[in-house]
């Protein structure tokens, strides 16, 4: 998890996380949106599909990215936010 309050106008914290299957990318997106559900809070807006190696779910404040290990290396987020503080990384 990224604190990017300091060096972004559209969202105050990324949450990066992995998936080793289109499955288990699936699982955890939708896994996310039913606890976050039961809450009363729903994402604005749901981006790219599991068999992609990449969905977002943005909540607002906090973007949800779960990504394909390869994805995750290609894009890789934590280099081009590095100006972010780490919040919390879980290996």
């Amino acid at each position: 998890m990224l604190d990017v309050t300091q060096i972004c106008g559209f969202a105050d914290y990324f949450v990066i996380a992995s998936g080793e299957s289109t499955r288990q990318i699936e699982a955890i997106a939708e896994e996310i949106e039913q606890v976050l559900k039961k809450s009363g809070t729903r994402p604005i807006h749901r981006e790219g599909a599991a068999d992609s190696g990449w969905v977002l779910l943005d909540f607002g404040d906090v973007i949800v990215h779960v990504f394909a290990p390869s994805e995750r290396e290609l894009y890789d987020l934590e280099e081009l936010w590095s100006a972010a503080r780490t919040v919390l990384r879980i290996q």
